[in-house]
């Protein structure tokens, strides 16, 4: 397994906002998004096996400090800030979190620099729906949701909200229903997707396939890894982006 020491280190600006962002591999694109509370040695050992599938993987760096291990304080502050960051939209409704628009471009520049017919983006929890969010980009091909927790489902209707303004929606489901699939993760009993699994397979049909583990743990592909869960992963990526 890397460290963050092993990673090419990069920032990336668009529309005025920037964030560093760490690189490595070969091969096709793919955007591998952190979960709460930041760029842990779980997400790093994550992003080390897709670039070892032979993809370039770019992790941007949304909060917290890369490398660091995850504990309790930690997480809190991460989730506080994440709560009061106008990037996020942590609890509103029928919003698309401005960041995502970032990390679009961040998926476009990359399918520049490394061509190919698309890139992946691959979310957790916190970031779980802002691979579906960037289905508004024609570059986004592969879009993963592992646990997707935004809106936070302190409600039955934020429960079951996908973290997309109508418009964004609109399009999301255009470009699905014009053959671009959608890969879902999550342990079945896990309350932080809430019923968005339900919502997606009802609004994308059989172009949605959900990996449903059984328990009730929550990070499928880092703290609580199965290795089902990132077979599915690596598949899916080689599926769309080979």
């Amino acid at each position: 397994m890397t460290t963050i020491a092993d990673w090419n280190r990069s920032t990336f600006t668009h529309a005025g906002i920037e964030h560093e962002t760490f690189w490595r591999g070969t091969g096709p694109g793919v955007v591998v998004m952190h979960e709460l509370p930041g760029i842990t040695p779980e997400v790093i050992a994550f992003a080390d096996e897709v670039v070892d599938r032979g993809f370039t993987v770019v992790m941007p760096n949304l909060f917290g400090d890369p490398g660091r291990p995850m504990t309790a304080g930690y997480t809190v502050r991460s989730v506080v800030r994440g709560c009061v960051s106008k990037e996020f939209t942590a609890l509103a409704l029928r919003r698309t979190a401005p960041v995502t628009r970032w990390l679009a471009a961040l998926a476009s520049d990359l399918h520049a620099s490394v061509g190919g017919p698309g890139v992946g983006a691959v979310g957790m929890c916190f970031t779980g729906g802002f691979a579906l969010a960037m289905l508004v980009d024609d570059a986004v091909v592969a879009p993963v949701l592992a646990q997707p927790s935004l809106p936070f489902p302190v409600t039955p209707a934020r429960s079951r909200d996908l973290g997309l303004s109508p418009a964004d929606h609109t399009r999301v489901l255009d470009r699905v229903a014009a053959g671009c699939p959608v890969l879902g993760l999550r342990y079945e009993d896990d309350p932080a997707s809430g019923g968005r699994f339900e919502v997606l397979r009802r609004e994308l049909g059989e172009r949605f396939t959900a990996v449903e583990l059984p328990g009730r743990k929550h990070s499928t592909l880092t703290l609580h890894r199965q290795q089902r869960a990132v077979d599915a992963v690596l598949d899916f990526l080689d599926e769309r982006l080979r």
